[in-house]
């Protein structure tokens, strides 16, 4: 059995898929301002649907006026990479290209690291 695809809200499908395609290599699909896919090279497809003002889950969101994206702290997605020297390649063109990032670590047993990416949700990076 394999995964055919995985819906994500995020607060701007378009800028999400163009994070994910220049830094995890997913091969843009097309779509439009609220909704975006991708495929990985399994043809798995990631689609980026965009956050409703009704999806806001807290009176400061609503107060906002703005589409919220909030998921439980412990989700997130993860990207598996060939080499202890990729993850901190990946890192590093991050951190270059001004986002906010620790630098990678051991963890469970891999070198890896978390951020915070355009549109709300965890990604984790490791080898």
């Amino acid at each position: 059995m394999t995964i055919n695809h995985l819906n994500l809200t995020v607060t701007d499908p378009t800028e999400t898929s163009a994070f994910l395609a220049k830094y995890f290599a997913l091969e843009p699909r097309g779509g439009n301002a609220g909704m975006q896919m991708l495929y990985d090279d399994q043809r798995m497809v990631l689609t980026l649907i965009k956050a409703r003002a009704d999806d806001r889950d807290t009176r400061e969101a609503a107060a906002d006026k703005r589409p919220q994206v909030r998921y439980p702290s412990s989700f997130h997605i993860g990207f598996i990479v060939e080499s202890r020297e990729r993850v901190d390649q990946i890192n590093q063109q991050l951190r270059n290209d001004g986002m906010e990032v620790d630098a990678p670590a051991h963890l469970h047993g891999a070198w890896t690291f978390y951020f915070t990416a355009p549109g709300g949700f965890t990604v984790e990076v490791m080898a």
